[in-house]
């Protein structure tokens, strides 16, 4: 199974407000980067979008580590939320139903076919390609 590492980032210039969403593919010697806007979202639907539209490029199965400083997109998985929202049907703990739905539910689809570890970095420190990633989602706004 190939190997890759994906960055990705989100942002919004009010919440709700315009949006825009940057990712970085790697693999070997291969760098891609890819964003993306939209009118009116909010932050979490723009942290939700780079991880999806980065994973939908992959076209083998991949091991892939994500890397995100979306605690809500991290937890998603690694606290295990997912499971039960899948369980309860995509009801929170609290009986509401569950936020960006859609997105949630095309992500882990394609946690079935990638073996995905979902990976929190700390947003706007040191980390060059979470930084670049912000960039590009502060630009993708900026495009709209």
């Amino acid at each position: 199974m190939e190997k890759v590492t994906i960055y990705t980032d989100g942002a919004c210039s009010g919440n709700p407000g315009p949006g825009g969403w940057g990712a970085i593919l790697m693999y070997g010697e291969n760098k891609k980067e890819i964003s993306g806007g939209k009118n009116d979202t909010t932050n979490n639907v723009m942290e939700l979008t780079a991880a999806l539209e980065a994973l939908k490029l992959l076209k083998y199965a991949c091991e892939v580590e994500l890397y995100s400083d979306s605690a809500y997109l991290v937890n998603g998985f690694d606290k295990g939320w997912i499971y039960g929202w899948k369980k309860n049907n995509w009801k929170t703990s609290s009986k509401e139903p569950v936020k960006n739905k859609e997105i949630w539910e095309e992500i882990y689809d394609l946690t079935k076919f990638h073996k995905v570890k979902f990976i929190k970095v700390k947003g706007h420190s040191d980390n060059e390609y979470n930084n670049r990633c912000d960039e590009l989602a502060r630009n993708a706004i900026k495009k709209l």
